[in-house]
């Protein structure tokens, strides 16, 4: 028996919730939960609220979700360098 294929959306982070869960609007429309994918918690990617991502969910329940993929936004700037410390000597 063959695996049903995961259908693929995508849409904004609009809420954090407790437990690595998010409340994310799709551009198709509806409002779904979605938690985050493995790969996503291993590789340490964090996810805020206005963030796009990529969610894959299952055919049968079209209510939950898996984040697989956070996109970059491309107007956002870059990270400030990091502080550096004087040097002391003794």
């Amino acid at each position: 028996m063959a695996k049903e294929e995961m259908v693929e959306f995508e849409g904004l982070v609009t809420e954090v919730l407790p437990d690595a869960r998010f409340r994310v609007k799709l551009d198709a429309g509806p409002t779904i939960i979605a938690y985050t994918a493995g790969k996503m918690k291993k590789n340490r990617i964090k996810t805020l609220a206005g963030d796009r991502v990529t969610v894959e969910m299952s055919p049968y329940d079209l209510e939950k979700g898996r984040l697989i993929f956070r996109h970059k936004d491309a107007k956002a700037p870059p990270p400030p360098p990091p502080s550096q410390r004087p040097n002391f000597r003794r």
